[in-house]
């Protein structure tokens, strides 16, 4: 992580607040006309000022590299409630205003009469249902942080190639990514998840990345109960770009390398075989497929994927598995490889752990402008990826219509229909 300038961060905060008290004062008309009492705009002021300087707070302890802890993830929460709600107070606020300038204008170019006021003053009904509003994003926040955040979700597919060996014909992959195990705090959650994973009974498991957010010691919590993770034929891992001791200041390059080691002990304790730019041969009889897991490759992260060094002790005609955490590396590279990687499993996205998706109907999600590829099932070129909506959180500690994802992916032999 690059070190920021302080007159860098000292232009941020001169704007951050500058624009802060610029919509404050905007979004307190609202409640200025819909309420009269002394007493609740005080205390208006005093919670505002109150969420903007433990925001604050936490920002700086982030950047100056200070250790994740629940207080920075709720602080944000509470932040990103407060903002929503006042966007939503003033988006209708400035339709109001909108109007009532077109109103003024037309009244003064003799367009409208001038029997009224020129400009009308605010309508306290319009404060009112702005201030409504505002209850809707405070409840869907609260509950994406005590409870959307757990609400785990198995995914089926079911993927059909006409070149997939028989013996695998049936074939069943249990998809995971993102587990971002220093942002979890509660156990018995944490066990259902596994138990979940573990009821599917498939036979492989297969993790694509970012097991912690900042350094190895996050997993010693959850080393037992991430043990209990076992399939036929083994759980594969990769490395994600928080895998790679990052995200935070080392005094010294060898604790870095040293917390990096560790996390790969960590895995291979657990019984998880990390797979770096290798690749390893799953067999059923005389018949196999390949599983290719490469390092991150990323596009703005940790590019240090290398598919090519990858792919050496594989046939290039085998049936293909890819594990790449970043789905960036698919976009770019994988899809119009000159060697066929039949499916890519990758994470990274979160889906942004906010979005709307209704199947069938709506999918949606703020990240879509950031990445093409960023949740679910896709294809191109006669090639899929699956990405994985993560099981973890980073930042902001809760998930709305966005949930925690469990994927079951069952390998069919058949002919693919375009």
């Amino acid at each position: 992580m690059r070190p920021i300038d302080e007159s860098q961060m000292t232009l941020f905060l001169l704007f951050f607040i500058l624009t802060a008290i610029g919509i404050e004062l905007y979004a307190y008309q609202a409640l200025k006309t819909a309420a009269k009492k002394g007493w609740f705009r005080w205390f208006y002021w005093g919670i505002t000022s109150l969420g903007y300087l433990i925001f604050l707070t936490q920002l700086v302890m982030f950047i100056a590299g200070a250790k994740y802890r629940g207080l920075i993830g709720l602080s944000f929460a509470s932040f990103i409630t407060v903002s929503i709600a006042k966007w939503l107070i003033i988006v209708l606020l400035f339709s109001e205003d909108v109007v009532r300038l077109l109103v003024f204008l037309g009244r003064k170019v003799g367009l409208l009469s001038r029997t009224e006021q020129y400009m009308p003053s605010r309508k306290k009904f319009i404060s009112q249902i702005a201030l409504g509003l505002t209850a809707l994003p405070f409840a869907s926040v609260i509950y994406g942080v005590f409870k959307g955040r757990y609400d785990f979700r198995v995914i089926h597919h079911t993927l059909t190639f006409d070149d997939l060996p028989e013996a695998f014909n049936g074939y069943q992959i249990t998809h995971i990514s993102d587990l971002h195990m220093g942002t979890f705090d509660d156990m018995d959650k944490v066990n259902y998840a596994i138990d979940l994973i573990q009821s599917q009974q498939s036979d492989v498991i297969l993790f694509t990345g970012d097991l912690v957010n900042n350094e190895s010691n996050e997993v010693l919590p959850w080393q037992t109960t991430l043990s209990r993770l076992s399939a036929t034929d083994g759980v594969f891992s990769v490395l994600g770009n928080h895998d790679y001791s990052e995200y935070k200041r080392w005094e010294r390059a060898e604790d870095k390398e040293a917390d990096f080691e560790n996390l790969l002990r960590l895995q291979k304790e657990m019984g998880f075989q990390v797979l770096r730019n290798e690749s390893v041969h799953i067999e059923r009889g005389t018949e196999k497929i390949a599983l290719v897991g490469v390092e991150n490759w990323g596009d703005r992260f940790v590019k240090k994927g290398d598919l090519d060094l990858a792919q050496k002790e594989i046939k290039a005609d085998a049936f293909k598995i890819l594990m790449s955490h970043d789905p960036s590396h698919w976009e770019q590279i994988v899809k119009n490889h000159a060697t066929k990687y039949h499916l890519t499993l990758s994470g990274h996205t979160h889906g942004m752990q906010f979005g709307i998706e209704i199947p069938g109907w709506i999918k949606w999600s703020p990240i879509q402008a950031r990445y093409k590829y960023w949740a679910g099932i896709y294809s191109d070129n006669g090639r899929f990826i699956n990405v994985n909506r993560g099981l973890g959180c980073l930042g902001f500690p809760g998930r709305i219509g966005i949930w925690p994802e469990i994927t079951v992916i069952s390998l069919k032999k058949g002919v693919i229909v375009l």
